[in-house]
């Protein structure tokens, strides 16, 4: 490839990366005079290729131009005049032609134009190039066509952190034919060779009013623009199934058609596209003439804070509607297909040419547009008639390992006699979606090794093949008690939630072991239970752009002697503030082998997911199984109890004792409230947290009147995994007597045939069958969020957000009671989630103070003075401001006053990642802050030796910044800010 240099941009002013698009439309109009020639067009943009990776420089851009021109025209469109999108434009016809026009196969009217132009960048930033022609071509849906320009662009970023990104590639022509009352499709046959995803949309056709010459400027001779042009969408543009175009008289509608999207026969028009494979499809068209619409490829990179639009392509196309008799031909494909990186993909395409009395079939030509052509070949081996058949052919590797389907399109053009204007070669065209995986990894092998201490504890050692991809990034390992039934379908990547897998670790793509100890979050080998049947599974995943990754390995599994220590009962035995008590029981371990004094260490916690646990007794005989935990709350507390089978060891053997955790369990905790305001039953809940199942059988819920006599058994009713609901609504209810509660459960360790009939009961809960407390009306007092934006400095380094919320007594349910004791506020720091008590009050209002975040929901509820509790009121939310506003100097001379580069005032943020770059686009600092971090970015002026003046501080003088912030709002917005900011000491 032949590239022509136009220049090379060197200096800088200061601020360039901020450059401010301030330039108003011009009204100078393109000159009417020249003749019309410009269809269609688009620009390409790719990074430097041209030297070694070390020695490229990463602001410099290659760009082709492809334009595409009436073959009627005089016109020779031997030049394009170009704009960088930085304030420096090619100057008119600045960018030559690279040789002559270009025929474009089956199109007789249409040439393609190609202009090769690179451009080196001030700084990284974000920019767009494009291309301005003075000739755009004649066309139905705009007023005045002849009158207005021609306008594309190309958006891309130059990051130093997404490394030598190109844009996407359109390789199927900007120009087709239609026919009228018949379907029209085109499809760009869009790629990105970076793996980025892509996303289509429509858009109106632009012009600049300005033109050429009210755009280009200095140093540009006779210029008298600023080289930023100003698009604005083309007079009166009108997509081309607007009824307006042809009229009441002749109104645009559907023709029948299989689709996708099937056609209604006289339904109005459509023109659409498909956001993810780029398809138009137009039914249908019923008035001749020329047709212009622009569409819009955004450009999509997975980023580790998340999806980051990095570019787009905006291509305008021409559409050439005729009335003829022509009918189109159909095509057919094979269907979506999955394949595994090293498969061959083959699959025919056949087509057969419309026919009628007046349209006789003919050859057709077919065509295969896609970016993995080459090294995919395509070979057409008959035209028909009747039957015109082609080959695809595609030997897939690893390194087409990819997230998303890979798109060839595939298109059938008939070939009428003559062909004319009125007889023109009409298409059927087809998108066929390739998905390649990883194989899955192979030979997976588990083997078990006994452990004798602390430092020495069960665990599994993993081996595998060599994985036969080496792109994988990672080698991702699973495992779960007792084998799995998954089975990956045809498709299936990964393990999915379903699978019942919990994540191991990772590993290398270039590992073929593993051992499992089952490590803490904290590093702490764990070690495995006595007793249990582990089972593996590993995948490989790939790098981004595309990621992608395997099928998962086959099961291999591996096996503990022994049983482990389980508990099996949490019953409450009695109720009572400071007399409760629960009988504690668990099973006594198997095989329990090693050395050192065996012993159980029991502990307890508060509430069904206790953070902290208190040992309430260290039992050494191990024939003892239970234990009464006595004088505790059982009235107002739920209780979780974890036990812990110890071996310890004399003091100088230096060796830590060996612990094996079981499961910890909860206590049944009861709920009574009247369900209605009528006060004519009661609802019943209880909750629980425990190991085994209590599903498999029905829950009791046994009822006392009054304060003291006998339970009675009242009724069976299902339980779930965590508790269950029954309604009590026996007729012989009376209002105002009290009534007493308690549920037992019946649980069992499934697979464990001794540990059945697990009887556990809650505490008893009590109540005056009343109507309930009338429901709170909640209001919250939002924050100003401008008037925080607008402060000189927000948030100083003590400065707190404080929430204020106020309530009033409602009406409802109907029949309610008015009569409140007090309230309970209850708060949540995000949208959906949790909500936790933060505080009771006798009064209708609260503050909320000292919060980092202002941003969070609240409830209330109120209490009547008999204890019932109300429905929870309205949930009253406000969401973080979203703001951020960086300084333009700061003076890192150590005198406390603004020494460290920090947001000058800023809404509360999750995460910062910040960097820095010189004048040559050389990054000098960067890091990541968090709202964990006392001082945002906190940058003091580091950077690297080479950059040093003193140290490794970076020298005095203007630097260019790039931080991406996710703020800390509901929807955790990201957005990304460039600037400049001087150094002064």
């Amino acid at each position: 490839m032949v590239q022509s240099t136009l220049f090379r941009v060197s200096g800088m002013v200061r601020g360039a990366l901020l450059l401010v698009l301030l330039a108003a439309a011009m009204t100078v109009a393109p000159t009417s005079a020249w003749a019309t020639h410009i269809r269609a067009g688009d620009i390409r943009v790719k990074p430097d290729t041209t030297l070694p990776v070390s020695g490229r420089n990463p602001r410099r851009v290659f760009f082709k131009l492809t334009l595409y021109t009436d073959n009627s025209s005089s016109v020779l469109a031997d030049f394009a005049t170009v704009f960088f999108g930085d304030g420096v434009s090619s100057c008119k016809d600045g960018a030559p032609r690279q040789g002559g026009r270009r025929p474009i196969p089956g199109n007789t009217d249409t040439s393609v134009n190609v202009y090769y132009f690179e451009h080196t960048y001030p700084s990284a930033g974000q920019f767009t190039v494009s291309y301005i022609g003075e000739n755009r071509n004649d066309a139905l849906n705009m007023d005045r066509p002849l009158a207005q320009t021609f306008y594309i662009s190309t958006t891309f970023t130059l990051d130093p952190s997404l490394g030598g990104n190109s844009s996407p590639i359109l390789t199927a022509p900007a120009v087709d034919k239609a026919g009228v009352r018949q379907v029209f499709l085109h499809n760009p046959a869009a790629f990105d060779a970076d793996g980025d995803s892509l996303a289509f949309r429509l858009r109106t056709s632009q012009q600049v009013a300005a033109g050429i010459d009210g755009s280009v400027g200095p140093p540009c001779a006779g210029g008298t623009g600023n080289n930023l042009p100003v698009p604005q969408t083309v007079t009166n543009f009108r997509y081309p199934n607007d009824p307006l175009i042809t009229g009441s008289a002749n109104p645009p509608v559907q023709v029948a058609y299989e689709g996708p999207p099937r056609g209604i026969p006289d339904a109005p028009a459509i023109f659409e596209q498909d956001v993810h494979t780029g398809q138009i499809t137009w039914n249908a068209p019923v008035a001749v003439g020329f047709y212009n619409v622009a569409m819009v490829v955004e450009e999509w990179r997975r980023t580790p804070a998340g999806r980051r639009k990095i570019g787009e392509v905006i291509r305008d196309m021409q559409i050439i509607v005729s009335a003829t008799n022509n009918l189109r031909p159909t095509i057919t494909i094979p269907e979506d297909i999955c394949v595994i990186a090293g498969e061959t993909v083959t699959g025919l395409v056949t087509a057969v040419d419309g026919v009628s009395a007046t349209s006789p079939q003919t050859a057709v030509d077919l065509f295969a547009y896609s970016g993995i052509i080459p090294p995919a070949t395509f070979t057409q081996t008959a035209k028909g008639p009747p039957t015109a058949r082609g080959t695809f052919v595609w030997q897939t590797q690893c390194n087409n390992v990819a997230r998303l389907p890979y798109l060839v399109v595939f298109k059938a053009q008939d070939t009428p006699s003559p062909i004319t204007a009125a007889n023109p070669p009409l298409i059927d065209e087809k998108t066929w979606r390739i998905t390649v995986i990883g194989p899955a990894p192979q030979n997976l092998r588990a083997t078990s090794i006994i452990g004798t201490s602390a430092t020495d504890p069960n665990r599994v050692r993993l081996d595998w093949n060599l994985y036969q991809c080496a792109n994988a990034s990672r080698i991702l390992i699973y495992r779960k008690v007792n084998p799995s039934g998954f089975v990956p379908g045809p498709c299936e990547t990964g393990i999915p939630a379903s699978a019942g897998y919990t994540f191991v670790a990772s590993v290398p793509a270039s590992a073929t072991t593993f051992t499992d100890s089952n490590t803490s979050a904290g590093g702490q080998n764990l070690g495995l239970e006595r007793g249990q049947n582990y089972c593996y599974r590993i995948y490989a995943d790939f790098p981004g752009p595309a990621f992608g990754a395997s099928i998962a390995s086959a099961e291999a599994c591996a096996a503990f002697p022994g049983a482990p220590t389980r508990l099996v009962k949490v019953d409450v035995e009695n109720t009572g503030t400071t007399t409760g008590q629960i009988e504690v029981c668990w099973t006594r371990p198997k095989a329990i082998g090693g050395d050192g004094v065996p012993s159980y260490v029991l502990s307890r916690g508060v509430g069904l997911a206790p953070i902290a646990f208190t040992t309430i007794a260290t039992i050494t005989t191990l024939a003892d199984t239970c234990f009464t935990d006595t004088g505790i709350n059982t009235q107002d507390l739920q209780y979780t109890y974890r036990i812990e089978f110890v071996r310890t060891f004399p003091a100088g053997s230096n060796q830590p004792p060996v612990r094996e955790t079981a499961p910890t369990a909860s206590s049944i905790r009861t709920t009574a409230v009247p369900a209605n305001a009528a006060a004519t039953a009661v609802t019943v809940r209880w909750t629980y947290n425990v190991p085994w199942d209590n599903t498999t059988r029905p829950a009791v819920i046994f009822r006392r009147t009054g304060n003291t006599g006998p339970y009675v058994r009242l009724n069976t009713a299902p339980t779930g995994a965590t508790g269950g609901t029954y309604l009590d609504n026996d007729p012989a209810l009376v209002k105002g007597q009290t009534y007493c509660y308690y549920v037992q459960t019946d649980g069992l360790y499934p697979g464990v045939p001794y540990l059945n009939s697990l009887l556990n009961r809650s505490q008893e809960q009590c109540l005056v069958l009343t109507s309930p407390p009338c429901i709170p009306v909640l209001s919250l007092a939002p924050t100003n969020c401008d008037s925080l934006a607008a402060l000189p400095e927000f948030p100083g380094l003590n400065q707190r957000y404080a929430n204020r919320l106020s309530w009033r007594v409602g009406a409802l349910p109907a029949g309610c009671d008015a009569n409140i004791a007090s309230y309970r506020v209850y708060y949540r720091p995000t949208a959906t989630g949790a909500f936790a008590l933060i505080g009771t009050t006798p009064l209708t209002s609260f503050t909320h103070n000292d919060l980092e975040f202002s941003g969070g929901c609240y409830a209330v509820q109120a209490v009547a003075p008999s204890g019932a509790v109300s429905d929870t009121s309205n949930v009253a939310c406000q969401d973080n401001c979203v703001f951020f506003v960086l300084p333009n100097i700061f003076t890192p001379t150590g005198d406390g006053v603004n020494d460290v580069f920090r947001p000058k005032n800023s809404s509360p943020v999750r995460r910062i990642r910040f960097q820095a770059f010189n004048r040559w686009g050389v990054k000098v600092f960067e890091n990541v802050t968090t709202s964990a971090d006392r001082v945002l970015i906190n940058w003091s002026g580091g950077g690297p030796v080479a950059e040093a003046s003193s140290g490794n501080k970076v020298v005095d003088g203007i630097y260019y910044y790039l931080a991406e912030v996710e703020f800390a709002d509901f929807a955790n917005t990201k957005r990304t800010y460039k600037g400049w900011v001087e150094i002064v000491r």
